[in-house]
């Protein structure tokens, strides 16, 4: 059985990576470009008001972070 994601909106996320050493680069359309200092990978993250479950287990994943340290950010 797959574990359930907590529902958050683009913006909630965006707060919550930049709390944690991320920086906004740039934003394109409804997408905000975010990177960590040191790593050449940039995540796009939605503006959207829900990010999709699938969308945000990839973001997740590109990220490095497990699913136990995200929802204890929450």
């Amino acid at each position: 059985m797959s574990e359930h994601l907590p529902t958050v909106s683009g913006k909630e996320f965006i707060r919550l990576l930049l709390k944690r050493g991320w920086r906004e680069i740039r934003q394109r359309g409804s997408h905000i470009i975010v990177q960590k200092d040191g790593e050449h990978r940039a995540l796009s993250i939605p503006n959207h008001r829900e990010i999709s479950a699938g969308t945000l287990r990839s973001l997740l994943k590109q990220a490095g972070i497990s699913l136990e340290e995200f929802r204890n950010w929450l």
